[in-house]
């Protein structure tokens, strides 16, 4: 359905940009089509077919850009949210494992479960999704920090990129992630130690979890990855109270 009323003022596409630029400075063109195609915005079209967005169409797309600026939400979710809301009724606030682990606007790949893999973009969905450049995702793969792959025939959406590679959702908050270190003038180069860590931290908690994964069965199964999502929690909060302590006095704490 479109939120736009009839009779309202409508602002173009550019308008609409230098409107909500301010607080999203990421926002493109390319960002609110993909918006648009994945069903979270549906402008009204004049006769020539130009979007009109309505205030109520803003506002949405304004919810919409912060949940996933703050709370990294799959779009899936943030459908769900816009469908409750259209209804009458209160969106779900955050589950624990979303405020422990942020994820993106099109899988979960924040999450401690990597659920991101179920989505997969072309080079110019991530490209748009993730409000970047091209040249911005030539360097997170030169550093390392994006790796994108060949799809396997049973991956879903595989049928979007059959002539090339894919992206999956963890390619996409890491895009996110590394775009918004960049407005504190931090370059993917500089990840290059932050890579390199990670890397070490996932060989220890496969260390760690790799006497339960010669285990069979579903329950052996589930109790692997229950104990990777504790590590990867309590890891993750060993990093942040360490880099904290290390600023402290810097900062004359």
């Amino acid at each position: 359905m479109s939120s736009a009323a009839a009779g309202s003022v409508s602002s173009s596409i550019g308008g609409v940009l230098t409107l909500l630029r301010p607080e999203f400075p990421d926002i493109s063109i390319s960002k609110i089509r993909f918006l648009e195609a994945e069903g979270l915005i549906e402008p009204q079209r004049s006769p020539s077919g130009y979007r009109k967005f309505g205030p109520a169409d803003i506002e949405r797309l304004r919810y919409v850009l912060r949940v996933q600026r703050d709370r990294y939400l799959p779009l899936r979710v943030i459908k769900d949210q816009l469908d409750a809301m259209d209804r009458g009724l209160e969106p779900a606030g955050p589950t624990p494992a979303e405020s422990e682990h942020p994820r993106n606007g099109d899988g979960d790949p924040g999450a401690a479960g990597r659920d991101g893999g179920t989505v997969l973009l072309d080079r110019p969905g991530l490209i748009a999704a993730a409000g970047i450049q091209d040249a911005d995702l030539a360097r997170l793969e030169e550093f390392g920090l994006i790796q994108p792959h060949r799809p396997r025939p049973d991956e879903a959406g595989a049928d979007a990129a059959e002539e090339g590679v894919v992206y999956d959702g963890d390619a996409l908050v890491v895009a996110r992630l590394v775009a918004a270190l960049g407005r504190y003038g931090v370059e993917p180069r500089h990840l290059r130690q932050a890579k390199a860590a990670a890397d070490r931290e996932a060989a220890l908690v496969e260390q760690i979890v790799a006497p339960l994964l010669h285990r069979r069965g579903a329950r052996a199964k589930a109790g692997a990855e229950e104990t990777v999502r504790d590590l990867l929690a309590l890891t993750s909060r060993l990093h942040t109270v360490l880099v904290t302590t290390a600023l402290a006095p810097r900062l004359g704490r």
